[in-house]
């Protein structure tokens, strides 16, 4: 009968929580993407013998009661309850039909045992780890080809205790790329809302080779001086990503849409596409909304909207380099509030490393129909940069009603161009000459 109680209020939890998020919203959402499905049966981490002291290990729950989501399925699925408490575990992965819901005050805490962490294969599209040669550590939530994955809740918390792992990176100890706080591959489907989001030893949320995936009122927190600790990384090889309603401060980009890295991204092929990011408030000392550096497979037709930057070193960043290749069109950027930032607008054709010395030099990126509208920043020091290559010119660039207000250095262009052509309409400080000739504006005529 208690089980049974708990089902019924959980069902309505769930429902009430994500539905009455929308009404108040009152907004445009990406909800409709992946359904909030009401599990047929709950059952709880204590059941398996979790112990939510903060120090017992609960590796073994956890396992035992995924193993039992995925071999004793129930139609419709399952949720598995986190009760108030703080579980420390190992690292484990999730299965399809399955909802991980952490109540008010629960809290999943990675071990700081580096030793016992598992290693997996680099991923194909990145040929070696992202920092070193070699396999990485498994994400510390991890999923490979699944569907129909929900983790929400009450605001509980997934603390990945990332300390020993940013003093690895600082000192150069690490022998492998350090783990992802969630890593989901080849998978679809997914939901991650309502949950809080800690100190992850690398990047937070990791969608790789993934379709529908939905990423809403969540909250993503590391310092300022955490390395590589990305928010979400939305569309590394992904396509129909919505990431909307959440506040995200790292110490590295909010959000960076990326798909493969050099030769391993080419041969791989398979771009990011139809990526939205909407209603995301952040800070962080470098980018706020991204793309790259990592794009070798293609980016493509990502829409950024009612964004709010606060504390950053650049406020939009699209990032690749030579030996990339990969197509990145289809930007859009609107509806943008920036302060206290170091560069308003950045894109780039100089930016990011290589993964060996195979990368082909002749392999340049394109970079085209490009749109960012309707920004506006207060004390901003430089107001943007746009450097192309000399044998693959950014083409389509095109900036309309964007304000940056700040204190210019002395002796400083507030901006800086090379090897691009556009079109700016009401842009404050007043634009490169690259975007301002009347012959250039036909490719941006009917964008801005």
């Amino acid at each position: 009968m208690c089980r049974l109680m708990v089902w019924v209020f959980l069902c309505f939890a769930v429902t009430g929580l994500y539905l009455s998020r929308l009404v108040v919203a009152g907004d445009v959402t990406c909800s409709g993407i992946v359904p909030m499905r009401q599990r047929s049966e709950v059952i709880s981490i204590t059941d398996f013998g979790g112990v939510g002291d903060g120090k017992t290990l609960n590796t073994k729950a956890f396992r035992a009661a995924i193993y039992r989501i995925q071999h004793l399925s129930r139609r419709g699925g399952t949720l598995l309850y986190i009760p108030p408490g703080v579980y420390v575990t190992e690292s484990f992965n999730l299965t399809s039909h399955m909802t991980l819901y952490l109540s008010k005050d629960a809290v999943i805490r990675a071990t700081q045992d580096t030793d016992s962490w598992p290693l997996i294969a680099p991923l194909p599209s990145y040929g070696r780890g992202r920092e070193r040669p070699g396999g990485r550590y498994m994400s510390f939530i991890h999923a490979d080809g699944v569907h129909d994955v929900i983790i929400t809740g009450e605001n509980g918390t997934i603390d990945g205790q990332g300390e020993v792992w940013w003093n690895m990176w600082r000192q150069r100890t690490l022998q492998f790329t350090r783990p992802n706080l969630i890593e989901l591959i080849n998978s679809r489907s997914i939901i991650i809302s309502n949950v809080i989001f800690k100190d992850s030893p690398f990047w937070n949320i990791h969608p790789v080779y993934c379709r529908n995936v939905v990423v809403q009122f969540v909250t993503i927190l590391a310092p300022f001086d955490s390395p590589n600790t990305d928010g979400i990384d939305p569309g590394d090889s992904s396509s129909n990503v919505c990431i909307e309603d959440s506040y995200i401060s790292t110490g590295d980009d909010l959000v960076a849409v990326k798909s493969g890295w050099d030769e391993y991204g080419i041969a791989y092929g398979r771009p990011s596409s139809g990526i939205t990011i909407r209603r995301i408030t952040g800070s962080s000392p470098f980018s706020g909304i991204a793309v790259g550096s990592e794009t070798s497979g293609g980016v493509q037709n990502v829409f950024a909207e009612h964004i709010n930057l606060f504390n950053m070193g650049v406020g939009i960043h699209l990032k690749t380099n030579i030996g990339r290749g990969g197509v990145i069109r289809n930007i859009t950027v609107s509806n943008v509030y920036m302060e206290k930032v170091r560069l308003g607008i950045k894109i780039a054709g100089d930016v990011g490393d290589h993964p060996d010395d195979n990368f082909n030099t002749n392999a340049l990126p394109v970079v085209k129909d490009v749109v960012i509208r309707d920004v506006w920043g207060l004390d901003v020091q430089r107001p943007g940069s746009i450097q192309g290559l000399k044998n693959s010119p950014f083409t389509g660039i095109c900036l309309s009603k964007i304000n940056l207000h700040g204190e210019i250095k002395p002796g400083t262009s507030p901006w800086k161009c090379s090897d691009v052509s556009g079109a700016a309409i009401g842009v404050s400080p007043w634009p490169c000459s690259e975007l301002t000739s009347p012959g250039r504006t036909g490719s941006c005529s009917s964008f801005i």
